[in-house]
């Protein structure tokens, strides 16, 4: 005689909760704490459209919480998209032949840019891997590094050329933005600019006539001071006087 088995109790997994379940359709705003809601994300045209991988990334992450098919139709992908990103990632030998070539390629550039003490930027590392017969686009370089978020040191010192006291008072536009002039010496302008030489940085301050737009007078500095510029904007408030 056969057995009789005891009936298993089945029980249901909780549903997934849909993105769209408490929108409000009248203010537009939606009770779910995320950006799926179907009726109101929407991309604007023109390449404002995320990159695949940063899409594929989302989805990864909120697989979890709501159905993968409406992730997909909110951030406009194809499910099929999706579903091969999914079987890479599970399987890495079913990545292009493209994706495998950047990431041994990706091995060479760190090992060169670590045994360089880390300052050889791209084209440094591109020719360093050339020598070594290791041919590679210099584009390639440079778009690999940028992933690694690797970066060479650069020459010379960064310089701020803007450092705003902000306690003291703004100089008025007397002019209203209207650079314009009827005559020679009717209306002065000055400016104050920097420049990078062989011996180092050099600051510049001039003043332009708007009528003739020649340099009325102009002075060189190694030092970037404000009694300097303060000079040069009163000569330019006074171009008759000047003259």
């Amino acid at each position: 005689m056969r057995r009789s088995m005891p009936e298993r109790e089945h029980v249901r997994p909780p549903p997934r909760r849909s993105a769209s379940r408490s929108c409000n359709t009248r203010t537009g705003n939606c009770g779910v704490q995320t950006t799926f809601c179907v009726r109101h994300v929407r991309f604007h045209p023109g390449g404002a459209r995320p990159q695949t991988e940063v899409l594929n990334a989302c989805i990864d992450q909120h697989r979890n919480t709501y159905v993968g098919g409406l992730i997909c139709k909110v951030l406009q992908i194809a499910p099929s998209t999706y579903r091969r990103h999914a079987a890479r990632h599970r399987n890495p030998e079913l990545r292009s032949a493209h994706a495998k070539h950047d990431e041994v390629l990706m091995l060479h550039i760190e090992r060169v840019w670590q045994a360089n003490m880390q300052v050889y930027g791209a084209e440094k590392v591109w020719k360093q891997m050339n020598h070594e017969d290791i041919v590679v686009a210099h584009c390639a370089v440079g778009r690999l590094k940028r992933r690694l978020g690797l970066e060479g040191v650069r020459r010379g010192k960064t310089v701020r050329s803007t450092m705003p006291d902000t306690a003291a008072p703004c100089p008025l536009d007397r002019v209203n933005r209207q650079f314009q002039a009827n005559r020679p010496n009717q209306l002065w302008v000055s400016d104050f600019t920097y420049l990078s030489t062989c011996q180092g940085w050099l600051y510049v301050a001039f003043v332009v006539g708007a009528f003739t737009r020649c340099i009325m007078d102009w002075h060189v500095s190694t030092t970037m001071t404000t009694e300097e510029a303060n000079y040069y904007r009163q000569l330019s408030r006074q171009p008759a006087l000047a003259a």
